[in-house]
């Protein structure tokens, strides 16, 4: 059984000095995920996002439609000129995210520390 996909959003400063929305995610992600990831994603204000990076640290599970909803999260990001790196992925996912393409879209780190200092 899935669990509910639970996202917070927090406002950070990168080394530079602009601000960082951070998306984490909690549960699990699938097709039921849309308002937790897009919703979340499309709350934030487009004049000032610029940056952001999606927290999967605690992302138990993201199956195929968990990941078409993340390709759509970041084509959406690239049209608006976000830059977009994602962190906390397990092994697996990072394997999965790759071999899918999402990193034409979005740099993987292992951790918000090294994600941030890319920005």
């Amino acid at each position: 059984m899935e669990s509910e996909t639970k996202t917070h959003v927090e406002q950070l400063k990168s080394p530079t000095g602009y601000p960082v929305a951070v998306l984490r995610f909690a549960g699990d992600i699938a097709s039921t995920s849309k308002d937790a990831v897009l919703g979340s994603y499309e709350a934030l204000p487009r004049d000032t996002t610029k940056l952001i990076l999606l927290d999967f640290k605690r992302v138990d599970y993201i199956n195929s439609s968990g990941i078409a909803l993340i390709i759509q999260l970041l084509i959406q990001a690239a049209h608006a000129g976000q830059t977009v790196c994602a962190f906390g992925l397990s092994a697996h996912f990072t394997k999965v995210f790759t071999m899918v393409g999402i990193t034409k879209y979005a740099r993987l780190f292992p951790d918000q520390a090294e994600a941030l200092a890319a920005l």
